[in-house]
């Protein structure tokens, strides 16, 4: 029994022969194919609105509104904060959203009735009065920003200045040429001339001058 357990043992392939094995057979097996996705996801382009505006400031702020019922400030959201101008009416927002959600927690033109105020207490907030469209409707909103730093809030209100500068800027001229518009139509009226018109001559009177 000894003899026929060693001759077996010494016929059993060596590991390294049964790994060569296990390899080639799984090459002949491997027949190429691919297997297709159950669930094909498509690319979708989503618009965001801001496609056709140039971004001149973006920052991390964090926003509160007046609730007037409560008589308190309520937390509106941390997110950026962008001021946009549109690159063909230069027409100018601001546009702030949460992180994460990208829910839309301030959304109003940026105009000269829309000046920031320094908040009591703090050089690093801004209040401000707006119209603002975040929910869908225009809404009269007290808001609050705060930034990280005293840099931070001053760098975003030179901008925002800056922008209410050019949209004042604008009116004036607007103004302007509808004055310099009105003094030429003015220039332009025909006025009705005061010549006195010359009685026709009756048939007597042509009579009279051929007699003579």
């Amino acid at each position: 029994m000894r003899v026929v357990e060693e001759a077996t043992a010494s016929e059993a392939p060596a590991p390294a022969e049964v790994s060569e094995e296990a390899t080639k057979a799984g090459e002949e097996e491997d027949t190429g194919a691919q297997i297709a996705p159950i669930v094909k996801l498509e690319e979708v382009a989503i618009s965001t609105g801001e496609e056709n505006e140039d971004v001149l400031i973006d920052m991390k702020a964090k926003l509160y509104r007046f609730d007037k019922d409560g008589t308190q400030w309520k937390e509106r959201g941390v997110g950026q904060v962008k001021i946009l101008e549109h690159k063909s009416s230069k027409k100018v927002r601001l546009l702030m959203r949460q992180n994460r959600t990208l829910k839309i927690c301030a959304n109003h033109m940026v105009t000269a009735s829309t000046p920031l105020q320094e908040h009591a207490g703090s050089d690093k907030s801004w209040v401000w009065h707006a119209r603002d469209y975040s929910d869908g409707e225009l809404k009269e909103e007290l808001f609050c920003m705060r930034f990280g730093s005293v840099e931070s809030a001053q760098k975003f209100k030179d901008v925002y200045e800056e922008a209410q500068d050019k949209q004042t800027g604008k009116v004036e001229d607007k103004d302007e040429e509808a004055d310099e518009t009105a003094d030429l139509l003015d220039k332009l009226k025909v006025e009705p001339k005061s010549e006195e018109v010359a009685a026709p001559e009756t048939k007597t009177e042509v009579k009279e001058s051929k007699a003579e």
